[in-house]
């Protein structure tokens, strides 16, 4: 592999003009640069990072921690943080906890170990022991789709008690009193929190907390869903609606529903939550509570790099960012008229 010292000779100038030309364009000639940008094309040079970040004790690099890459939620997510990035000069590397806390412990290690600039990330583990273990090693990092509990760190994230009012508030207002909540993991704080806003809801219309059936779910994927739909099914007297955690567990219900002839909203509304683009494309379009994914990602991305020192003018506060959802109305909970 071409070094750039070869460089160097095959362009006829000094290692230090090599560098100059690569990170400080404007202080060589033009014609000089052109010779050293010659040569690099012609031998393939590609500089060492591993070099650059043993010098400078940091890499180029943002991680991005996340609970699930199979959720295109999360893919949004991504894309707002790598938008953000690459404009400040940098890239993200995507992990996948897949909920798993020890995953979670395992990633952060790593992302100490090679000094990533900062890290983004969507925490598994509730007790928060693992980051806590990572704060010690200095490098910054933003919570996504969850709020910070103290001043450590920065956060964007949903109002998602208000996801859960919007979501159940709607099936009320058409008429149901008995709606299911297909849930994920019970400690993850938007499980949580969008079953307090379900309940909410529920007090506002004047009907008993037990008006809500929760069907616990230890994962957030299709096939959790599925497994959910049936013991749907199957509950005497049966929920005439469903609010489901997100909308791969509204896609595994509605799987669930149509294999049992069950038919949608007819004889059960859904409403899912993330607003993912394969929810407008199901086989009946799903209600859902938007999430503006894409703009989570790229704010949070933003706190990061302004905390690391890429952007701004140095003066960093911590915060907490609060987005808000969107109730977006499709086939599956409206009756046709």
């Amino acid at each position: 592999m071409a070094g750039i010292k070869d460089v160097a000779r095959r362009a006829g100038v000094s290692v230090g003009t090599v560098s100059n030309v690569i990170n400080r364009p404007a202080s060589v000639s033009p014609e000089t640069r052109g010779r050293v940008r010659a040569a690099i094309d012609e031998l393939g040079y590609v500089r060492s990072e591993s070099a650059r970040q043993l010098r400078a004790g940091s890499s180029r690099i943002l991680a991005l921690l996340v609970l699930d890459m199979g959720n295109p939620f999360f893919v949004d997510v991504a894309r707002g943080a790598e938008r953000a990035a690459r404009k400040a000069g940098l890239g993200v590397m995507v992990c996948n906890s897949d909920q798993n806390p020890s995953e979670e412990a395992d990633y952060l290690a790593l992302f100490a170990e090679q000094r990533v600039a900062g890290v983004l990330v969507t925490p598994a583990d509730p007790t928060g022991r693992s980051l806590e273990a990572f704060g010690r090693h200095s490098i910054p990092f933003v919570l996504v789709d969850r709020v910070a509990s103290g001043a450590a760190s920065c956060a964007v994230s949903v109002d998602d008690v208000q996801g859960g009012t919007l979501a159940v508030r709607h099936l009320v207002a058409a008429g149901h009193r008995s709606i299911a909540y297909v849930s994920g993991p019970p400690e993850l704080r938007q499980i949580q929190d969008r079953r307090r806003g379900a309940l909410a809801a529920l007090a506002e219309a004047g009907l008993p907390a037990d008006a809500l059936v929760e069907i616990a779910t230890h994962r957030l994927d299709v096939a959790a869903g599925r497994d959910a739909g049936a013991r749907l099914v199957g509950l005497v007297p049966r929920p005439t609606a469903v609010f489901c955690a997100n909308d791969l567990l509204a896609l595994g219900v509605l799987q669930s529903l149509y294999a049992a002839g069950v038919k949608v909203p007819q004889e059960m509304a859904i409403v899912g939550y993330d607003d993912i683009e394969f929810a407008a494309a199901a086989a009946v379009p799903l209600t859902s509570v938007r999430q503006p994914a894409a703009l989570m990602g790229r704010m949070a991305a933003e706190l990061l790099l302004e905390e690391s020192g890429h952007i701004g003018d140095g003066e960093h506060l911590h915060r907490n960012v609060l987005l808000q959802p969107e109730l977006v109305v499709r086939a599956s909970s409206v009756l046709p008229r």
